[in-house]
């Protein structure tokens, strides 16, 4: 990965994510927010303690996913993606996004948003290893 797109991708923005449909194994693409935190990059959502996310159920059948930026710079990032579910990982994750937010709910957020850590494939520029 050149240093154009990986400055491009560890700035926090919105991108498109493609995921493989659990059921159909078609391509499911969304429209979201990439945050990244000290080089780590994940994807949150607002709470909802009703239901999980279709995306979130397609990662946990096929963690293969396309990063699509779509701002400074377009590029089709092949990445996998890890669902976070255990607390003390979540919660600085979390913390960020929610500030980054204005949110004040964090407690309901670590409680029912959803939460992915991202491993682009390629980008070895020095980032930390996903947590």
């Amino acid at each position: 990965m050149d240093d154009a797109t990986h400055t491009a991708l560890h700035r926090s923005q919105v991108i498109d994510l493609t995921t493989t449909g659990r059921r159909t194994g078609q391509p499911r693409r969304i429209e979201i927010f990439l945050h990244d935190k000290d080089g780590l990059l994940f994807i949150t959502g607002m709470p909802r303690a009703d239901r999980t996310r279709d995306w979130i159920h397609n990662i946990g059948a096929d963690p293969r996913v396309v990063v699509h930026l779509k701002r400074s710079l377009v590029a089709d990032l092949p990445a996998t993606a890890r669902v976070i579910t255990e607390p003390q990982e979540r919660q600085p994750l979390i913390e960020a996004a929610a500030t980054r937010w204005g949110r004040t709910d964090v407690a309901t957020m670590l409680e029912h948003s959803p939460l992915i850590v991202l491993t682009v494939d390629g980008d070895t520029h020095g980032h930390p290893t996903p947590l």
